[in-house]
Order: C-alpha cells, then structure tokens, then sequence
C-alpha cells in the first residue's frame, strides 16, 4: 500500500487503523515473537519496553531492516523473507502498509496485534510488573498525558511531514510546538512526566530521540531544536542513560530508514551528516541499573 492513500482529499495525513488489535495472551515462552525496527518509534516503544520489564525470555524479538523496499520490511536472513508475508499469512486480503511493531503468534499461525499504542499496555499490566510504568493510581492521568502526546507530537511530526497543503502543515508544525512548549514547563521541575518513570516517558522518548536528527529538518519541523528546549534536552539525556533507552536507540538506523526510504520527501536519498549530538556518555556496565521500581 502506497502512503498517498492516507492523504485525504485536503493534503492531510490520516494515519490508517491498526488491523490487528487482539490483546496479547498471558505470556507463553516461546510462542510470541515482536517483530520491531530500531528506526520506527512505534516499534522502539515496545523494545524498550520488553527491556525494562525483564521480558526478554518471555517474547522473542526480530529486528528487521530499516531500510524499505516496494514489498515493504524485510527480514534479514529470515523467513519469512518479508513481514508482508505475515500479514497475508493472517489476512490474505489485507491491502493496508505492513508495520511494525507486531507481535505473531508462532503456535497459531498469526499476526495477534500490530496495535502499537495497546502493546506496551499489555505488557506492562500482563506480563511484568517491575518497574511499574502503568500504575492504577496515575492511569486516568496516563492516559490523558498519551492522547494528547499522540496528536500533539507523535503523530504530529508526521502529518507535518508527509502534509500536502500549506496550511494543514503549518497547522500541524503549530501543534508539535506548542507540545513541547508545554512539556518544557512540566519538565523543568519534574524528573519524569509523573512522580515515577511510565508508558508516557517511553512515548516521549521515542519522539525526541528523532527529533533534531530526522523530524527538524526531513519532517520540516523546524521552528526550534530538541537541543533549544534546556529541560527536554537534558529529559531526553537523562533517559537515555538508562539501558533499555540508549540500547534500543541506533541514531544510524533511524537516518537511513527516513532519508533513504521516504523518497517522497528526499528523492536524492542522501543521509545528512550530522547533527552532532551530544546524548552524554553511556554508563559503564558495571555502573547501569535499570529505572527506578515504583512500590
């Protein structure tokens, strides 16, 4: 499926639904294989994710290619050859864009979800526990936070990027800065977005590890940097310190999947030098401990 088909008639970018939006079972060793891209945020959600709850043993991962072809993700060395081969596999009319992330159930034979923003939420209210980056308490809160990250940043940038309108995207650049402005002020006298790391820091991280590499100048989201912002800067530093941040975060992945892919946008297919970034330094392994456990 080409991506103008999610160009409504006004240039606008509507992102399509998520096919496959089954919960994921209680977690079975072996059965259950994500299937994510270092480059795609949705997908770097749910790796981070994996990895702060322990859940390595209990959900098999494939990382597949960052860069796209006409038949979609490949998967290296794999088999299937390509992710497509899974969603028709499953749904042999699908005619929607292959994503990731989705997780396939390799006893039945199927794709169970690709729905991103439900999948940390399983995981992190079915599968593990610790750290609790759902907790009861803040989930009203959470949610709230979620919804309007999505529309105000996460998704933002791309309706700034793949607009075909003047105004529809300037009306989208207004939205991604106006969030930032916004999360600059709650930041600045917050460690997190709550009192505890959550699902929300893992949807805001995701964004701005992105941000000055690809979303300034590729999605034309360029009124100011990530690095402007001295609260959301040092945020962003802050958690990528932290393993299952910086250990998921590959900046040449994320460059070459939007640059080389998105002809589009960049029909050279040239990979910007730059920016120098400087994200700090990793703490030794000695040194790294994961986020804090909420009680």
């Amino acid at each position: 499926m080409k991506l103008s088909r999610e160009i409504s008639d006004d240039g606008r970018f509507v992102r399509q639904p998520n096919r496959f939006t089954e919960r994921l079972g209680p977690p079975e060793p072996g059965r259950y294989r994500l299937y994510a891209s270092y480059a795609c945020p949705w997908a770097q959600r749910v790796l981070i994710v994996r990895r702060l709850l322990g859940l390595e043993d209990l959900l098999d991962v494939t990382i597949v290619d960052p860069i796209r072809d006409e038949k979609g993700w490949r998967v290296p060395g794999g088999d299937p050859e390509y992710l497509s081969e899974l969603y028709h596999a499953t749904d042999p009319g699908y005619a929607g864009r292959y994503t990731v992330p989705c997780v396939w159930d390799t006893r039945d034979k199927r794709i169970v979800t690709n729905d991103f923003p439900q999948i940390t939420l399983d995981l992190e209210t079915s599968w593990g526990t610790s750290p609790n980056l759902y907790p009861e308490r803040l989930r009203p809160d959470v949610d709230i936070m979620n919804d309007r990250l999505y529309h105000g940043l996460n998704n933002a940038v791309y309706e700034a990027g793949f607009s075909r309108d003047q105004q529809v995207y300037e009306e989208a650049v207004a939205r991604v800065f106006t969030t930032l402005d916004f999360l600059e002020v709650r930041l600045a006298e917050s460690e997190y977005l709550f009192d505890t790391l959550t699902d929300s820091d893992v949807r805001l991280y995701t964004t701005l590890a992105r941000f000055d590499s690809v979303y300034y100048g590729h999605f034309k989201c360029s009124v100011r940097r990530l690095t402007d912002y001295p609260a959301l800067w040092a945020y962003a530093r802050r958690l990528y310190a932290i393993p299952a941040f910086h250990e998921t975060t590959d900046f040449d992945q994320i460059k070459r999947h939007y640059y080389i892919t998105q002809t589009h946008i960049n029909p050279s297919r040239i990979v910007p030098v730059g920016p120098e970034l400087d994200w700090g330094p990793r703490p030794p392994a000695s040194a790294r401990t994961a986020a804090p456990t909420t009680p």
